[in-house]
């Protein structure tokens, strides 16, 4: 049995790091609604970027529509990017946007499929170092937030991987933020672009529209921005779910740091009482010595 001494010490360690827990969860709560308006802000966004790039996609086909509508008429090559937090204590958050990339690579490997990853934020990069190392090309920080110049640092990093023709099909790996309990890891193609169900259809009013330039010449310009617009959204995505998973995990650690310093105290309790009943039996009996 551990002695008095030790027991308050590991009391008094326990403490210590309820205190950083429950400041990290504070934090966290504090950062979580500015995070979360930003991602659902950005939402609409990128559903009429999307439903803005099907309308356009409907008048071009054949050699006139751009080759990040049309792709390369192979699968064969696919960029993987993967999309994490730099930063861990958020409970399963990290792992499982991993554990979906990791289990997606292995499934297109086993389909005889080249496939390289490009890692957005350090746990994406350290955990799959261990796995995909020799596939990784490249390696990014998801940084304190979102911005646009992130986004737009790996769209370049993708679009100038596709136009070197290295690559296929491009997809993308993120937690999209469901509510403050849940994140759903979502894998996202973004080369070639998806025009089905991208998004709610425009309302022409009957309208016809003719387009000047043509459609295949704004879709030039609107598919690489596009990218970064998808991507800049997963990650502002990625960082309310951050928030939401880290506020969950520090909430509970702080509740079993409580319960551990309970358990504890009634440990140090009835380990002094013992030591109190000790020393009186040792006092009676040497008082009856006499």
């Amino acid at each position: 049995m551990a002695s008095l001494k030790e027991i308050r010490s590991r009391i008094a360690s326990v403490q210590a790091t309820q205190k950083i827990t429950k400041a990290l969860q504070m934090v966290a709560a504090s950062k979580l609604r500015r995070a979360r308006d930003a991602a659902e802000n950005a939402r609409p966004y990128a559903e009429r970027m999307a439903a803005v790039i099907a309308n356009l996609a409907a008048g071009v086909s054949g050699a006139g529509a751009p080759p990040l509508l049309a792709g390369t008429g192979s699968s064969r090559r696919e960029l993987v990017v993967v999309a994490t937090a730099d930063r861990g204590l958020a409970g399963g958050f990290n792992s499982s946007i991993v554990r979906m990339a990791r289990d997606h690579i292995a499934a297109r490997t086993s389909e005889g499929r080249e496939v390289k990853v490009i890692t957005v934020g350090r746990k994406a990069r350290d955990q799959l170092r261990r796995i995909v190392g020799e596939r990784m090309v490249a390696s990014l920080e998801a940084g304190a937030s979102p911005t646009f110049e992130k986004a737009q640092e790996v769209a370049n990093l993708v679009i100038k991987r596709f136009e070197a023709g290295e690559v296929d099909v491009v997809t993308l790996v993120y937690n999209r933020f469901a509510s403050t309990v849940s994140q759903v890891p979502t894998l996202k193609q973004l080369v070639p672009a998806q025009v089905e169900g991208a998004g709610p259809s425009l309302d022409l009013k009957g309208a016809a529209y003719e387009y000047e330039p043509e459609e295949s010449a704004i879709l030039e310009t609107l598919l690489p921005r596009n990218i970064t617009t998808q991507i800049l959204a997963a990650l502002m995505e990625n960082q309310a779910g951050f928030f939401a998973a880290q506020m969950a995990a520090m909430d509970n650690a702080t509740r079993n740091a409580g319960e551990l310093i309970a358990k504890l105290t009634l440990i140090k309790n009835r380990t002094r009482q013992a030591q109190i009943t000790k020393e009186l039996i040792e006092i009676i009996s040497g008082a009856e010595a006499l």
